[in-house]
C-alpha cells in the first residue's frame, strides 16, 4: 500500500480555526519506506520547515491537482497548515488560483501580512510552533477578510464535499442553493480555493476513494462518493491518480520523483 502523510493532527486553537482547517507536523528522522505519494489537495498550505543541513524556509504551497510520487527523504521536520478555504488572499495576498501547482517561499510574495508572517516564525522550530503562530496570525488576518463572500465560499466548498452521511450536491445545485449563478460561485472558487467548483469536487471525491478503499465494494463506493458508476470513479482516479484504483491499492504505481525536485519558485 502506498505511503500517505499520516502523521497525528495538532489540535488546532479556536483561535485560529477562522483561517486554518488542519494543523499537521511531521518529522522524519529516517526516509520513509516504500513511495512516498502526495495526494491531489484542493487547499493552499503554509509549511514551516528545517532541512537536515539547518535550512529554514516558510513556503506557500498551492493546490495540488494531480498526485505525485516520490523517494523519501530524511532529516526533515516540518509543520504544515492547512488553510480554510477564503484564508489565501487576506493571508498571501495573491489568489488562490496563482498558486496552483507552485511552491512559493511566502516573503517572496507581495503580502505585507506574509511577509510578516515570515519573519515571525522562520525561526521557530516546527514541533513547537503552534503556540506563537496562535498569537501571531489572528492579529494579522483579523481585518483582512471579507466574511461575507468567505461564508458563501465555505458553505459551497462544504456542500460539494463528500460526507459520511451524504453524497456530494452537483454544482448547479449548490449555486441554487447559495442564491449565486453557477458562474458566481465558479469565481468564488478560483479566487478562494484555485480550483473550479467541479474540479474540487472531483480531487475531494478521489481523495475519498484513496482513504476508504478495502472498506466497502468498489461499486458502493462509487455511489458514496457520487460517481455514476464505477467505470465513472475509475477514469476519474486514474486521471488524477496517474493509475486506476486497482493498481494503485496493489502497488503498481508511476515512478518516483526526488522531493527536492519540486522547484521553490519567486512570483
Amino acid at each position: 500500500m502506498p505511503k500517505t502523510i499520516a502523521e497525528p493532527l495538532a489540535t488546532i486553537p479556536d483561535v485560529l480555526r477562522p483561517w486554518i482547517s488542519e494543523v499537521r507536523p511531521m518529522s522524519f528522522a529516517e526516509p520513509p519506506e516504500g513511495t512516498f505519494v502526495q495526494l491531489p489537495d484542493a487547499l493552499t498550505k503554509v509549511v514551516l520547515r528545517v532541512t537536515a543541513d539547518g535550512q529554514r524556509d516558510v513556503l506557500a504551497v498551492g493546490p495540488r491537482v494531480r498526485a505525485t510520487y516520490h523517494e523519501g527523504k530524511a532529516d526533515i521536520s516540518c509543520v504544515v497548515l492547512h488553510l480554510a478555504p477564503g484564508t489565501s488572499r487576506p493571508l498571501l495576498g495573491v489568489p488562490a488560483a496563482g498558486l496552483v501547482g507552485r511552491v512559493v517561499q511566502l516573503d517572496a510574495l507581495p503580502g505585507g501580512v506574509a511577509r510578516r508572517f515570515a519573519r515571525e516564525v522562520r525561526w521557530l522550530e516546527p514541533p513547537a510552533a503552534l503556540p506563537r503562530i496562535a498569537e501571531v496570525l489572528p492579529g494579522l488576518l483579523s481585518e483582512q477578510a471579507d466574511a461575507g463572500r468567505t461564508a458563501l465560499l465555505r458553505a459551497g466548498v462544504d456542500a460539494l464535499s463528500v460526507r459520511l452521511d451524504r453524497a456530494p450536491a452537483q454544482v448547479r445545485d449548490v449555486a441554487r442553493e447559495l442564491a449565486v449563478s453557477e458562474r458566481q460561485l465558479r469565481n468564488l472558487f478560483t479566487d478562494g480555493v484555485g480550483v473550479s467548483p467541479k474540479h474540487y469536487a472531483r480531487i475531494d471525491r478521489v481523495r475519498t476513494v484513496a482513504a476508504r478503499a478495502g472498506s466497502v465494494g468498489w461499486s458502493e463506493l462509487a455511489a458514496a462518493t457520487g460517481y455514476f458508476d464505477q467505470s465513472h470513479m475509475t477514469t476519474d482516479f486514474r486521471a488524477l491518480m496517474g493509475v486506476p484504483p486497482r493498481s494503485y491499492f496493489t502497488g503498481r504505481l508511476p515512478a518516483t520523483t526526488p522531493c527536492q525536485a519540486i522547484r521553490i519558485r519567486r512570483p
